[in-house]
């Protein structure tokens, strides 16, 4: 089985979880060490690119491949990436749901499909769907770019993909909003005249 590079599975915390006192009890501060032991990131960037320089989606996908990788030690039992599937990654977006800020409501609360309710409610605080999606698509594409083979992503599992649609659809009823896909707008051909006979 080949070996993929992103974590040092040794290392016991590149990346620490702490909890952050604020108005929510949840907030969640993650903040990222780098060690020397810990393997390179292989394909990350192109080789112009030094760490300092990186695009802000390069960025942003290495502090997810980071806390995924930080997910999967604290995981009792420890998990490896080899061994981890696309059940692993809905138990890792069912965890990150408890650090949410979008409000979603349940069928019970009166504010349920209203987009701006009047009143603060009950209701739990969730990840938003899009959050969910761009989170997968940037883990989706670290996988890859760390030696892992496309049909064995775990974040393109068929599972994962029902769930991030199933999310979709709940919130899009819950806080009454549509998640339409936007259309792109076609340029406006001219119109030739029509042609004259004679």
């Amino acid at each position: 089985m080949e070996s993929i590079q992103g974590f040092d599975l040794s290392n016991p915390s590149p990346v620490t979880l702490s909890s952050t006192p604020t108005k929510t009890p949840t907030a969640l501060t993650i903040t990222t060490t780098t060690t020397t032991s810990a393997a390179p990131l292989s394909s990350c960037s192109s080789s112009s690119n030094s760490p300092s320089t990186l695009s802000r989606y390069e960025n942003q996908k290495r502090r997810d491949w980071n806390t995924f990788g930080q997910y999967l030690r604290n995981h009792r039992p420890p998990l490896s990436l080899e061994r981890c599937s696309g059940a692993h990654v809905l138990e890792f977006l069912r965890y990150l749901d408890q650090f949410g800020k979008t409000k979603v409501h349940t069928q019970l609360c009166p504010f349920f499909g209203h987009p701006n309710p009047p009143a603060p409610c009950p209701c739990p605080l969730r990840q938003a769907w899009g959050s969910l999606d761009a989170l997968i698509g940037r883990l989706r594409a670290a996988f890859e770019e760390h030696g892992g083979k496309p049909e064995a992503n775990p974040f393109g599992a068929r599972a994962v993909r029902l769930y991030l649609r199933e999310v979709r659809d709940s919130q899009a009823k819950a806080r009454g909003i549509s998640y339409e896909k936007k259309k792109r707008k076609r340029p406006v051909l001219p119109q030739l005249p029509p042609p004259t006979g004679s």
